[in-house]
């Protein structure tokens, strides 16, 4: 008798057990879809939260503080930083350089003069948020500086006019101001300069004006390389390969030049990027020779076995070009 009552209730409470397993496994099952909502409802939020901080204060990693007063101020700077050129848009459609990066008249020229005339529209190269809006009589002239979320700093001088005020975000490829001639210039041309940590780096790096684009999705700056890839970028994409003086290739064909971004005006397929790998394989290709004191092109030439030609042709030198200590030539 007792027997049978422990079996009958041990069968009792397998059935019940069962029941509420059977129960649990349909609420889970119920549940799941729940969690899937409500965690992609988590990532939105985020997201959210996420671009409201770019917007409010880009960069923050980098730049500690968010100030409309200095120009360019330096903060610790990273040994190495990648910056995303993706989603980028050329100033002007200038393919005109006057003026290179670095050493000039005696002084230090960080960044490049690009030709534009009175008037022409000048553009935000990314997305972000207008810092400074100013006039500065014996530099800049009328100038504009936009922090951007992949780290840089972009400048833009000698304008015109200003439409942008300070604390507004805006988007790569809208118009910020006019091209102009204010403040220290000889002609109306754009001065733009790109920053990281307030330390000037040569926009050859990053943009190609001669060809419109930049010159891969992303740019690895790295303090170790940085004097030689910089005069590299001179060579290959600075005034020496600029195009020549007409109303085309400086106002361009009302086309803007641009990767992923939507515009009303007249649009051209932004071309394929290089990935890191393709550039460095691309940058393999060319090799580059440093004078030394006293070197001529026919000296450059026989040391690295090519033409004094070849030479020129490389590096848009004429035949009598006259060569610099420590400058870099190109000789394949």
């Amino acid at each position: 008798m007792i027997i049978n009552r422990i079996r009958t209730f041990a069968i009792a409470s397998i059935l019940a057990f069962s029941a509420v397993t059977g129960s649990a496994q349909d609420l889970l099952a119920r549940q799941a879809p729940v969690d899937r909502r409500s965690a992609a409802a988590d990532t939105i939020v985020l997201q959210s939260l996420r671009h409201r901080e770019e917007m409010e204060n880009p960069s923050s990693d980098l730049y500690p503080t968010w100030e409309n007063r200095y120009a360019h101020k330096a903060t610790p700077m990273p040994e190495v930083y990648r910056i995303d050129l993706r989603g980028f848009c050329m100033p002007t459609p200038s393919r005109v350089i006057t003026s290179n990066f670095g050493r000039r008249w005696g002084r230090w020229h960080k960044g490049l003069d690009i030709k534009v005339y009175i008037g022409d529209t000048i553009r935000a190269a990314f997305s972000g948020k207008v810092r400074i809006v100013d006039y500065e009589a014996s530099g800049y002239g009328k100038y504009i500086v936009i922090r951007h979320n992949n780290g840089l700093e972009t400048i833009y001088g000698h304008l015109s006019k200003q439409i942008v005020t300070e604390n507004q975000y805006v988007r790569a490829g809208q118009p910020i101001g006019l091209g102009g001639n204010t403040g220290r210039s000889t002609g109306s041309h754009l001065h733009f300069e790109t920053r990281l940590c307030g330390v000037a780096l040569n926009p050859a790096l990053m943009f190609d004006f001669p060809n419109q684009d930049v010159t891969g999705d992303f740019y690895t700056y790295r303090s170790s390389t940085i004097d030689d890839e910089s005069a590299q970028a001179t060579a290959a994409r600075g005034k020496a390969s600029s195009r020549g003086y007409s109303r085309e290739n400086i106002q361009g064909n009302g086309q803007i030049s641009h990767g992923n971004i939507n515009h009303n005006a007249v649009r051209r397929q932004a071309q394929p990027r290089r990935t890191e790998n393709e550039q460095a394989n691309s940058g393999a290709q060319m090799r580059y020779y440093r004078v030394e004191a006293g070197e001529t092109l026919e000296n450059v030439a026989e040391k690295c076995g090519v033409s004094v030609e070849k030479l020129c042709n490389l590096n848009h030198f004429g035949r009598f070009t006259v060569v610099r200590k420590g400058q870099l030539v190109r000789y394949s």
